[in-house]
């Protein structure tokens, strides 16, 4: 019995948001495949079959095969950080970061799942049995992340937020037509690079999650598979962390890139030779100061100066109060990626 392709088509979703979506499911899914797959061999092999760089390494392969799967048909945001940034520069609709992220969300726990299922023999010998999220044996980490013994809650908070940060500060010109814009066939791997850049350098003190999906999934799984509450109440509740601090490292990123770059770039409007040459007189200068410059720099002066205050603000909290007066790790390391 064959299939005609006209019969095929019909089995194309009609709306675009469902399509969309899937999109998102599958993409999550196959980057936490990748990214927990390599957290449970090198977990349970106790680093003989693989190390910390292992985990990192394919994380950013699954960032990679993710985006090629599902660029043509949302962009692969595999990140309601991401999908945040976007509808704050309105490249995507608002109505649809609620649909995306819970996509993402039910995409990283399936995945969670199945790794479970191809791991479950190694994770319980290693485990002894008891899942636990404490302890030289706790196999919580394969897949939420969790702080790290030494880091306090303020500290892991500005962590995320900058990790974070400087991820939406890095990929959001690739496509920047006016800057020197990456190929397009060539910006997942490029992305993938930059995930691995981020994780090399910025997860140790709590897992370096940096998205929000791909530590609330495997959270909820793990709630569920047996691990139980405690993955939610450990570390004095700690899971909304990683949920809250990307979200604004985010808003951030988006907006420093738009301050910095975005907004420092040639205007297309002008003749090429004002750009290059401002420092001679010509007429369209003076159109065009008069035409641009009063809304564009009074509202850029009023962000800068928002955000400064903002960071100000920030660094002097986190810095001047007695975090680790509020709890006190105890567990292991924490999660990979």
């Amino acid at each position: 019995m064959t299939i005609s392709l006209s019969e095929m088509g019909k089995l194309r979703v009609k709306y675009a948001l469902i399509r969309e979506c899937m999109a998102e499911f599958i993409g999550t899914f196959v980057l936490m495949m990748f990214g927990c797959s390599a957290a449970a061999q090198v977990k349970t092999s106790r680093e003989t079959r693989g190390q910390f760089l292992s985990v990192n390494m394919a994380f950013s392969v699954g960032v990679m095969s993710a985006m090629y799967l599902t660029m043509g048909i949302t962009g692969a945001h595999l990140n309601p950080a991401v999908s945040l940034s976007f509808c704050v520069l309105r490249k995507v609709s608002w109505t649809r970061l609620l649909p995306y992220s819970l996509s993402q969300v039910m995409g990283a726990y399936v995945a969670s799942c199945l790794v479970f299922l191809v791991y479950y023999d190694a994770i319980m010998e290693f485990s002894e049995g008891v899942l636990t999220v404490y302890g030289p044996n706790e196999t919580a980490s394969i897949f939420a992340t969790y702080p790290s013994e030494y880091i306090s809650l303020g500290r892991s908070f500005l962590d995320q937020v900058v990790g974070t940060a400087m991820l939406l500060l890095c990929i959001l010109g690739l496509g920047e037509e006016r800057n020197t814009p990456a190929p397009p066939g060539l910006i997942p791997p490029i992305v993938a690079t930059i995930v691995l850049g981020i994780a090399m350098s910025m997860s140790a003190n709590c897992g370096g999650a940096i998205n929000p999906a791909r530590d609330l999934g495997p959270r909820l799984f793990t709630l569920t598979a047996g691990w139980g509450g405690e993955v939610f109440t450990c570390y004095n509740y700690w899971f909304w962390v990683p949920l809250v601090a990307p979200m604004i490292g985010a808003v951030l990123g988006t907006l420093t890139y738009k301050v910095f770059i975005e907004w420092q770039l040639p205007d297309p409007d002008l003749p090429s030779d004002l750009h290059t040459h401002t420092h001679k007189w010509h007429p369209a200068i003076i159109v065009h100061f008069l035409h641009y410059s009063p809304k564009r720099c009074s509202l850029t002066v009023y962000i800068i100066s928002i955000y400064i205050i903002y960071i100000g603000l920030l660094i002097t909290r986190v810095f001047s109060m007695p975090w680790n007066a509020q709890f006190t790790c105890m567990g292991s390391f924490g999660g990979y990626n």
